[in-house]
C-alpha cells in the first residue's frame, strides 16, 4: 500500500523552521512535495532547495505581520499553517523568580504568535472552505518543572486551551485545527542544555541526558525523541491522510506523562 501524504503543491507555512523540530517540519514537508515557506529572525546560511525563508521576529506583532502578508503576497492564500515556534527562556528559581516581564516574554513566544498568524491567515483558509492549522504545544502544560518551566508551561496550556476553542469555530467551516504535545525532543537547545547540566554535576552529556530523564520522572522508552519522530507525526496530521481528525492534541513524548 503506498502512504503517499498527499501533500503535493499545497502551501504550508512553518514558524520557527530553521532549527530543531521546526527544521525537521519543514524537511518533511518539502520532501512530501508541498510548497514551503518558514520563518526565523536570522536567515540561515544552508537552505533546503524550494523552501521560502522570511526574515521575522514572531514575538513581535510586527513580525507576525510581515511574515502573514509576505505569504499572501507570494501565494493568495495558505493550506496549512505550523506553528512550532517556542521556547523557555525565563530563569530557574521558582515562582519568585518569575518578573511580569518574564511572564510576557513567555506568551509572546509561545502563544501570541500563533494567535495572530491565525487571525491573519484563517480568513483565506475560510474562504477556499479547507485548510489545516497545527499548534505545537508541550507536555509541559501537564507537567510542568516547578523550578523552571511555570511561565512556559503555563503559556504551553493556554496555547492548547485556545486550540481546543479554535477547533469548534472553524471546523464545521472546513479548516481543521490540531495540537501536538511533544515531550523532551533532543534538539541542538536540548543537546546543549543537558552538556550544561552534566557538566555542573561532574558528567558528560549521557549524565547529563539522565539528569533530564530523571525530572521529568522517567522517559519509559528511555530517550528523548528525535526531531524527525515528531516531525512525521506532524506531516502525517497535516495531511489529507488524516482529513477526519480535528479538535485534539497529540501526545508525543516517550511515554513520559503517566497518566491517560
Amino acid at each position: 500500500m503506498s502512504f503517499d501524504l498527499h501533500l503535493n503543491g499545497l502551501r504550508a507555512l512553518v514558524t520557527g523552521g530553521t532549527l530543531g523540530l521546526g527544521a525537521a517540519v519543514v524537511k518533511a514537508l518539502a520532501e512530501a512535495g508541498a510548497r514551503v515557506a518558514t520563518s526565523a529572525r536570522t536567515i540561515p546560511e544552508q537552505k533546503i532547495d524550494g523552501v521560502n525563508y522570511v526574515a521575522a521576529d514572531l514575538s513581535t506583532a510586527e513580525g507576525t505581520s510581515r511574515l502573514a502578508q509576505t505569504v499572501l503576497r507570494d501565494w493568495g492564500g495558505i493550506d496549512i499553517l505550523i506553528n512550532v515556534l517556542g521556547g523557555s527562556k525565563t530563569p530557574a528559581g521558582g515562582f519568585a523568580a518569575i518578573s511580569d516581564d518574564h511572564w510576557f516574554a513567555e506568551l509572546d513566544l509561545n502563544l501570541m504568535p500563533a494567535v495572530r498568524l491565525d487571525r491573519a491567515l484563517l480568513p483565506s483558509m475560510l474562504a477556499q472552505g479547507s485548510g489545516v492549522i497545527i499548534h505545537v504545544s508541550s507536555i509541559q502544560r501537564v507537567l510542568p518543572l516547578h523550578t523552571s518551566t511555570t511561565a512556559y508551561a503555563a503559556a504551553k496550556g493556554a496555547l492548547t486551551t485556545y486550540s481546543k476553542a479554535l477547533a469548534r469555530e472553524v471546523t464545521p467551516k472546513g479548516v481543521r485545527v490540531l495540537s501536538v504535545a511533544p515531550g523532551w525532543i533532543e534538539t541542538e537547545a536540548s543537546v546543549a542544555f543537558a552538556e550544561r547540566m552534566g557538566a555542573e554535576a561532574g558528567t558528560d552529556y549521557e549524565g547529563g541526558k539522565k539528569l533530564v530523564m530523571d525530572w521529568l520522572g522517567g522517559i519509559p522508552v528511555g530517550r528523548p525523541a528525535k526531531p524527525q519522530e515528531v516531525a512525521d507525526l506532524i506531516a502525517f496530521l497535516a495531511s489529507p491522510r488524516s482529513a477526519s481528525i480535528a479538535g485534539t492534541e497529540y501526545r508525543i513524548d516517550g511515554g513520559t506523562v503517566p497518566t491517560v
